[in-house]
């Protein structure tokens, strides 16, 4: 079973993500309010993937990503993303984020996107 953390500001957005993977077989082994708790969750639990928001305080989801690659850079990082933040995305992409869901999400194409990163 594959392990996901959720970076997320939201409680309702880690919530649902956390519905939809659990529903889909993943196991969800963490779930942090900020970039901050993202990269050290990550360094204590070590997942196989991460969703991180882009938009959070304390620390942004590209700062995490940067941390977090710096830590372990095979690290794979889906990046959860609102209509209208295209040049974040292009910073997260080039920053080694793996990916990119848009929100609003659909369940089929968050599954979708997270088992072709996994393959």
């Amino acid at each position: 079973m594959k392990r996901v953390l959720i970076v997320d500001d939201a409680a309702f957005m880690r919530m649902s993500l956390k519905t939809m993977l659990e529903k889909n077989g993943f196991e969800v082994v963490g779930e942090a309010e900020n970039g901050l708790v993202g990269v050290n969750k990550y360094k204590s639990l070590k997942p196989d993937l991460v969703t991180m928001d882009i938009t959070m305080p304390e620390m942004d989801g590209i700062n995490a990503l940067r941390a977090i690659k710096a830590v372990d850079p095979d690290a794979k990082i889906i990046m959860i993303t609102a209509i209208g933040q295209e040049p974040m995305v292009r910073d997260a992409i080039m920053s080694g984020a793996k990916g990119f869901i848009v929100k609003p999400f659909k369940e089929e194409g968050v599954i979708n996107s997270i088992n072709k990163l996994l393959g």
